[in-house]
């Protein structure tokens, strides 16, 4: 069964006890200890302003650039990022979509028990997706970074129940390659947790308990 984003129904229940059961034919999967240990070293938040970003993602992946100086010498979108604590997942997904393969449920369930790790609820995250170079049209891979950093926002929030507020996905596709020496690598595919700012003080990081209801007045007497 393949865990689809366009379909919610069983979701919950399907990807639950994958994550219980465990398969035989799953990656290996990194620890929780592992995941908190990359992104628990924040010191300053980045300046980057993701709207914008997004929309230079695209602008830059549909222009027709002469002289393009290609996948290796392209100039990083947001080498900022780099300066971000950083986790990278080997999250496999159906070939051109955005739907997780079973064999990395497992994965995605230990980056959910991280991110409610003590340690890193002060924290909002990045999920960056990235493709490798291959036949398709950048403004294509654009999409599709796009669009499965959006599937692990989703599964985060609506299965493992991970705040809203806590995650912003972005695709960065052909931008911004994990390798640049070798754009065709598999390496690049990676997806990326960063650890991006702290949340506001006031602002829980877990879903707030729902108020207890007021006491009735008494009735007047007549």
């Amino acid at each position: 069964m393949r865990l689809s984003l366009l379909s919610t129904a069983g979701i919950g229940i399907a990807l639950g006890l994958a994550l219980l059961a465990g398969t035989a034919s799953a990656q290996t999967a990194p620890t929780r200890d592992d995941i908190v240990g990359k992104l628990n070293h924040f010191e300053q938040a980045s300046e980057v302003d993701l709207p914008a970003l997004k929309q230079q993602v695209m602008e830059r992946a549909k222009a027709r650039i002469k002289n393009d100086p290609g996948p290796v010498n392209r100039p990083l979108i947001a080498p900022d990022l780099a300066n971000l604590p950083a986790f990278n997942a080997q999250i496999e997904f159906d070939a051109d979509t955005p739907i997780i393969q079973p064999t990395s449920y497992q994965t995605v369930g230990r980056i959910a028990d991280a991110l409610v790790h003590s340690s890193l609820l002060p924290y909002t995250f990045l999920i960056v997706g990235h493709v490798e170079s291959n036949s398709k049209s950048r403004e294509a891979n654009a999409i599709l970074s796009q669009r499965r950093a959006d599937a692990i926002r989703d599964v985060l929030v609506n299965t493992f129940k991970i705040s809203t507020k806590r995650l912003h996905p972005i695709g960065l596709g052909e931008e911004q390659f994990l390798d640049r020496a070798r754009p065709t690598s598999a390496v690049n595919g990676q997806l990326q947790i960063l650890t991006f700012a702290k949340l506001p003080e006031d602002e829980p990081a877990r879903p707030a308990a729902a108020p207890a209801p007021a006491a009735k007045k008494p009735a007047k007497k007549r």
